[in-house]
């Protein structure tokens, strides 16, 4: 898709982020003005894409409901999607948050884990709100989904000690770490709407891909983005020898003298580490299967969405500008890789 269609989900999105964050302020005022509370309003103040609660609202509209109809489903996902960030800087003793210092920086740790588990409470607070009929499968899914990263980040913790990870282990290990939360949105945005139960395994799939396709982009910039566009500095990853695609496939495939190099990268932060690392990846040629699997992931996003077109040309016709926001978030992935 041409930038044309990237630029209107952008506006589109903006909609939708402006009524999530109108509702999210309301429902912070039913909590008191305490300690306990401050990290939390803090984190939620820093911002974001809120790609997530955009989705489930989207989700709910091309479903043949309202956006408002969603909040409860869209204030749960990004409550818990920012309590997982929370407690996921203490873990990696994370300074920053968006340009800012992480929660348990500005206060401590103790505090940070408290609020963290405060958060997660609101989280599930706010999807009582829901509607009576829904809420049973809402409540299903978001706690499924809840477990489901833990143990994703309980794998990617493994992977620190690891060389010998492969790449269906990192595949699945993103699937839960991050794609099953934006799955879920689009899932629980469709239950808020009304959506059946194929629309919704649609929207599910469509997630589950978009999200691995995200994380894949996330992997790509961090080694060849441009820092300008990516709001970081390039290279994090490498310096930290981080289990990535691009590492993952690079192992696999280094043999000779290739190989020596790349091992004499790992456990070093030399100057000059970066740029070596990069030049080896090019060379095995590891760049450009990474930006295949984006566009793969893309293609079976787009897949799930056309089988259930396919199957019944009415399904998610409530909005076609919701819609078109869904396919346009797709297009993000691959329209932004410099």
């Amino acid at each position: 898709m041409g930038d044309s269609v990237t630029f209107d989900a952008r506006t589109a999105m903006a909609t939708y982020r402006t009524a999530f964050e109108n509702g999210c302020s309301q429902f912070l005022t039913r909590y008191p003005e305490t300690e306990l509370y401050a990290p939390v309003r803090y984190l939620m103040g820093l911002g974001g894409k809120r790609l997530r609660p955009v989705l489930v609202m989207a989700a709910c509209e091309a479903s043949g409901g309202r956006p408002q109809d969603a909040l409860p489903a869209a204030l749960a996902v990004e409550l818990f999607h920012n309590f997982t960030l929370m407690h996921d800087d203490i873990m990696d003793d994370a300074p920053l948050r968006r340009g800012k210092p992480t929660v348990h920086e500005k206060w401590d740790n103790n505090t940070a884990i408290l609020s963290g588990d405060a958060l997660h409470v609101m989280a599930c607070e706010a999807l009582l709100d829901a509607p009576d009929k829904a809420l049973p499968d809402l409540l299903r899914t978001y706690h499924r989904t809840a477990l489901e990263v833990c143990e994703g980040q309980e794998q990617d913790m493994a992977f620190e000690s690891r060389n010998d990870v492969s790449i269906d282990e990192y595949m699945e290990m993103i699937r839960l770490k991050t794609s099953v939360l934006l799955a879920a949105a689009l899932d629980m945005g469709g239950k808020s709407g009304g959506a059946d139960a194929d629309a919704r395994e649609a929207l599910y799939e469509f997630g589950l891909h978009v999200g691995l396709a995200f994380q894949l982009q996330d992997d790509y910039l961090d080694a060849f983005g441009n820092p300008e566009n990516f709001g970081k500095q390039v290279g994090g990853d490498i310096l930290a020898d981080k289990k990535t695609f691009l590492l993952i496939r690079a192992l696999e495939k280094a043999h000779g003298e290739t190989a020596v190099a790349l091992d004499r990268e790992l456990g070093r932060r030399s100057e000059g580490k970066v740029d070596r690392v990069l030049h080896l990846y090019r060379q095995l040629g590891v760049d450009a299967e990474l930006r295949d699997a984006m566009a793969g992931q893309v293609a079976l996003a787009e897949g799930s969405l056309a089988r259930l077109k396919a199957k019944n040309p009415n399904a998610l016709a409530g909005s076609q500008a919701a819609l078109a926001l869904l396919h346009g978030v797709a297009a993000m992935v691959t329209a932004r890789l410099s």
